[in-house]
């Protein structure tokens, strides 16, 4: 083969690359916000995701760039693990979008003659506009532009190459399917991007390079090849990016099974639909008609299963925290038995008090505790006090004893503030790691007897008034030992106001710790009292 011609299409898959990266940044950058909300509001149903998937994935041209803002949603708590399983499906359907535009070069359109305007264009917004949004949108249409032109450079190279063999080299007879998904398969974990092999095959087949089967068998290969780049990518990854991740692999493999299970009915189906619309001369166009009828078949057959696919994969890679924020004692039956469901209450309380417990004592005495770990710590805290708020609205307290709905109002008070206490934490850290702040011996040693006195008043279970007293004259005295540094300028004012910041929210944290201790002390025991006589 001509070393010109090699270098052609590398220099048009390399031009490929960088459009398709400008084109996604640009888009991006120029949708803002609304393709966020998007995601987010327009994902209610698994089909409902579908559609975002497929749409977001078309505009942006990048099925990574929505599966990463789907994994965020996921990580924040806006969608569940079944809506996003439908974004991933829509945005592995959307990928299709890319094959038809590749389609056009292979259809004979002169592309070149439109795509230099473009560029044109682009770069004149993308240098002159004097707004992101307007340069964002420069950069995605010269990103369109350089598209064309690195498809136009595939093609020409591989007419190239087809001529100097002087006929297909990719023919039925030439290798078997396998040899050709294992083409597509390493095409793409080379170039980590399905759409610079997708550009890559169909090129070669409107050049004549490859075969419709043979191409065929390379598209499936270009889908099974994502899922490596999925699954490296989630490797050191949250349990919510995992999952979804699985399932991304899940839709892609059950695609390539079927469609080579069904590769002889598939390809009759896309010689039809290409003879009603006049197209079974053009291979490009082919095989985009095979690749969207692939992916079509790999969501008729995972779409019906996402719920318990979702269901199945919540079970996977489970943390210690998403187990910690699982109610244990809580059952929905209980609610029509109030007795049963206060109970269930009591006892889920206690965990979650031992939660917090843990959390703080942790935070304060554990070498290596860091803002995220007690972040994902202070989550679990609140799912479960959510699920304890949201089984307690279920209870049905008509029969119940006005003494026991008092108690059970004082079992929700403590629930929230022991939420309150855990979301203070933060303040805990942040006093340990600004001891350093701290000039003088005295600030120091004050500092280190408040952080003793908080273990011992976390320690004891009645959080005693001798404690409290003690704890609140140590915080006196570093507070005032702190604004004797500052207008000694021996600590600067912004150090000082981190500082005070921090003993302040430590001092609430406190004080919503001992509020629930004594309301534990005093509810459990009339709790239990009022649950015998209710027997």
């Amino acid at each position: 083969m001509d070393i010109g011609i090699a270098i052609q299409a590398a220099g048009g898959l390399a031009l490929f690359l960088l459009a398709m990266q400008m084109m996604t940044e640009g888009l991006k950058a120029f949708a803002g916000s609304g393709l966020r909300h998007m995601l987010g509001q327009w994902t209610r149903t698994p089909i409902r995701g579908v559609g975002s998937g497929i749409l977001v994935t078309g505009i942006v041209q990048s099925s990574s760039a929505v599966t990463i803002a789907t994994i965020g949603f996921v990580n924040a708590g806006m969608l569940g693990l079944q809506q996003a399983l439908g974004v991933i499906f829509g945005a592995n359907v959307g990928t299709t979008v890319t094959s038809w535009l590749v389609s056009l070069v292979g259809a004979g359109f002169k592309i070149d003659a439109l795509a230099l305007p473009i560029l044109t264009v682009g770069i004149i917004l993308k240098l002159t506009g004097s707004r992101r949004r307007v340069s964002a949108l420069g950069e995605a249409l010269a990103g369109f532009g350089l598209f064309f032109l690195g498809l136009v450079l595939l093609k020409d190279a591989f007419s190239g190459i087809a001529a100097s063999y002087g006929e297909s080299i990719g023919g039925p007879a030439s290798y078997p399917w396998i040899a050709y998904i294992a083409v597509g398969f390493i095409a793409t974990m080379l170039t980590q991007s399905s759409s610079a092999t997708l550009a890559i095959v169909l090129t070669a087949a409107a050049g004549g390079v490859l075969s419709l089967e043979a191409g065929a068998a390379a598209v499936i290969g270009a889908s099974l090849g994502t899922t490596s780049t999925a699954a490296v990518a989630v490797i050191k990854a949250t349990p919510a990016a995992k999952r979804l991740a699985i399932g991304h692999i899940l839709f892609n493999v059950i695609a390539g099974v079927a469609a080579l299970l069904l590769m002889p009915l598939m390809l009759w189906a896309v010689a039809a639909v290409a003879d009603v619309l006049d197209m079974e001369g053009n291979p490009a166009i082919l095989l985009a008609i095979f690749h969207t009828l692939f992916k079509l078949t790999g969501l008729a057959l995972t779409l019906p299963f996402t719920a318990r696919i979702a269901h199945v994969l919540e079970k996977l890679f489970r943390s210690e925290e998403e187990d910690n924020a699982r109610p244990r004692h809580l059952d929905r039956t209980l609610t029509a038995t109030p007795e049963l469901a206060v109970a269930a209450l009591g006892q889920e309380m206690q965990r979650l008090q031992r939660l917090v417990n843990g959390l703080l004592r942790a935070t304060l005495t554990r070498e290596g505790m860091t803002h995220g770990l007690i972040d994902r710590q202070r989550e679990s805290v609140n799912q479960l006090f959510q699920a304890v708020m949201d089984f307690t609205a279920q209870v049905r307290t008509e029969k119940m004893s006005v003494e026991l709905v008092e108690q059970l109002t004082a079992v929700v008070r403590t629930g929230r503030y022991l939420d309150e206490a855990a979301g203070q934490a933060r303040h805990l850290l942040q006093l340990r790691e600004q001891k350093s702040l701290l000039s003088d011996p005295h600030s120091k040693d004050l500092l280190e007897v408040y952080l003793e006195q908080s273990v011992a008043l976390l320690s004891d279970a009645d959080a005693s008034p001798d404690l409290r007293l003690a704890l609140e004259a140590t915080y006196q005295q570093l507070k005032a030992a702190v604004l004797d540094l500052l207008v000694r300028r021996k600590v600067s004012a912004e150090a000082a106001d981190q500082l005070l910041d921090a003993l302040s929210g430590s001092r609430r944290m406190m004080d919503q710790w001992c509020k629930a201790s004594s309301l534990r002390s005093r509810v459990w025991p009339e709790l239990e009292r009022a649950l015998d006589q209710a027997a």
